[in-house]
């Protein structure tokens, strides 16, 4: 779970990224900026990289990755967000 408590500091951030990405062609970057603008999960996606989260782990090589996200109400108080034997 992830809480984004600045949305548009991660989205101006992602737009700098875009910006200074040389391996964009003019289309593309177009492209990704306006979906940064739109999207806090789209913002994050160009400054996370997956392949940078699970590359050095051991035994592990990651074949795709996609993201997604929604918003939901937190509690963290609630039973529904106790571990279960699954999560421990």
């Amino acid at each position: 779970m992830l809480e984004i408590s600045q949305p548009e500091v991660l989205t101006d951030a992602a737009l700098s990224r875009v910006t200074d990405d040389a391996l964009l062609q003019d289309a593309e970057r177009t492209h990704a900026e306006a979906a940064v603008r739109e999207d806090v999960a789209e913002a994050l996606a160009h400054l996370v990289d997956p392949f940078d989260l699970v590359g050095d782990v051991p035994g592990v090589e990651l074949a795709q990755a996609s993201w997604s996200s929604e918003r939901i109400e937190y509690d963290p108080d609630s039973v529904e967000w106790d571990l279960d034997e699954d999560d421990e």
